[in-house]
């Protein structure tokens, strides 16, 4: 695993989101009510984003303060594209 993720953190969020989602798909079963769901969607989405904000922030504490440091532009480039599939998720 990259040293810049907390697997156990990510983990433990993702299993959380897995649930949601899980969750959500029995209340379009039970028929729920449409705001009840779109209410849940929105809790799951948010802890998704929260998820992509974890990786980003030890991507940029680690990964790309070392490629600053030893001048890997590529990394540096890679960053880029990776902030911009990370905004088109909002």
């Amino acid at each position: 695993m990259k040293q810049c993720m907390d697997p156990e953190n990510l983990h433990r969020r993702l299993a959380k989101i897995m649930g949601q989602v899980k969750a959500i798909d029995r209340m379009v079963e039970e028929d729920v009510p449409c705001e009840d769901v779109l209410s849940q969607i929105n809790a799951a989405k948010s802890a998704l984003n929260k998820v992509g904000q974890i990786i980003l922030e030890g991507h940029i504490n680690h990964c790309i303060r070392d490629a600053v440091a030893n001048g890997d532009e590529a990394e540096i480039a890679n960053f880029t594209k990776a902030i911009e599939r990370f905004a088109n998720m909002q």
